[in-house]
């Protein structure tokens, strides 16, 4: 699986939003079905597709977490400017 962003941390981002999936399709372009099969582990989706969830992600303020060896991957909102 590709390190950019974890099944998980896609839902939990959407989440953090209060995003549909067809929200965060529409902010990625990346097709509801592939998202939804990503966000329920059926497939691995191409290294450019977890990119881009990720990007949309960041980009509507979800701070995405790598695991570190001692915790989990995880999410957080970023500070209000």
């Amino acid at each position: 699986m590709n390190d950019a962003i974890t099944p998980a941390q896609c839902r939990a981002g959407r989440a953090l939003l209060n995003w549909s999936r067809e929200d965060l399709a529409e902010a990625s372009g990346v097709p509801s079905r592939t998202l939804a099969d990503f966000e329920l582990c059926n497939t691995a989706p191409r290294a450019t597709t977890t990119r881009r969830l990720a990007e949309a992600l960041e980009a509507a303020g979800v701070l995405l977490i790598p695991a570190d060896g001692r915790q989990g991957a995880g999410v957080r909102l970023r500070a209000p400017e």
